[in-house]
């Protein structure tokens, strides 16, 4: 039952925004009413929905279940209804190709990321939240309550919309399909295929793991093939990629600026490599073998292995 009912939540949750955005569409067709000053100002508009919508509705669920687990589903989406609203907006304007061509793969990113996420929560909604999320709320304690507003929400909001201005610049421009169009598009696709196959080896080494321990039988202490092979990280380098890509339609159409939104996001996962890497190195059945790995294997970009020999690994 509560499967079954975090799943209708999901579903509903964003009937709010698109009741409104549809209202407000119907208003003011393709001659938005000066009177009303989010009208004129898609970003604006965008914001005011996301506060209300995910900000205030999200977090007072959350309050109720005592658990944030809606956002870390929702920001596999909310890209989706981001350029949905850019491109629909009165005021847009766009090349067509290159519209398409980004909702498309914003389309396969969201669909790949949502179903990794599914896999990972064996096909259940709701059961658990962000370990990031649990930790903060040992740390804050009894003030987490209202603390996490601003940690897991107004930061989201922040976060989303600075990444997803590339969505806003292709649907602000009708500058003609370029080479650097071809380059962001083969730049996302790349990180959306590398992310993907990171998953799915790292899914597979979990579940193998899973079924060692079930019989009793010693776990793999680390993952050490495929992509993985080749670099610490590889699921991160591929988010990278896509969201470096993404920004490469804005950089086309004029507005380099908007390299603050991956940029931010890279360090940000600067921050949360380093997280989950002290985690790694907590667990007394990893931590030795993940030292050795550290040390012979690339953070983040695919590369060869290092060429250090044993005895100077033990050394250091």
């Amino acid at each position: 039952m509560r499967n079954l009912k975090n799943a209708a939540m999901a579903f509903l949750i964003p009937l709010p925004s698109i009741v409104f955005y549809l209202f407000f569409l119907r208003q003011n067709g393709r001659s938005p009413s000066s009177s009303i000053v989010a009208a004129s100002h898609p970003l604006l508009l965008s914001n005011l929905i996301f506060f209300v919508n995910v900000d205030v509705l999200f977090y007072v669920i959350a309050l109720l279940q005592s658990n944030h687990w809606m956002i870390d589903l929702y920001w596999t989406i909310i890209p989706v209804m981001l350029i949905h609203f850019y491109a629909s907006h009165p005021l847009a304007r766009a090349n067509a190709v290159r519209s398409m061509v980004a909702i498309v793969l914003t389309y396969i990113w969201s669909i790949r990321l949502t179903h990794s996420y599914f896999r990972r929560e064996k096909w259940e909604w709701g059961t658990r939240e962000d370990w990031r999320f649990n930790e903060m709320r040992k740390e804050y304690g009894k003030h987490w309550w209202w603390v996490s507003f601003f940690a897991v929400y107004v930061s989201q909001q922040i976060f989303l919309i600075g990444i997803c201005l590339p969505l806003y610049a292709i649907h602000s421009s009708t500058k003609p399909w370029g080479f650097w169009d071809f380059i962001a598009t083969s730049t996302c696709i790349s990180g959306i295929v590398i992310a993907f196959f990171a998953d799915t080896q790292l899914y597979n080494f979990m579940q193998r793991n899973e079924v060692l321990r079930a019989d009793g039988s010693p776990t793999v202490p680390n993952l050490n093939n495929g992509l993985w092979y080749y670099s610490r990280h590889p699921n991160y380098f591929g988010e990278q990629l896509w969201w470096w890509g993404l920004f490469g339609f804005a950089w086309n159409v004029g507005e380099g600026w908007m390299f603050v939104g991956p940029f931010v996001n890279s360090l940000c996962l600067v921050y949360v490599t380093v997280l989950v890497e002290r985690r790694m190195l907590k667990r007394e059945d990893r931590a030795e073998a993940y030292q050795v790995y550290q040390k012979r294997t690339s953070v983040w970009i695919p590369w060869f292995k290092f060429g250090i020999e044993e005895h100077k690994l033990k050394k250091g």
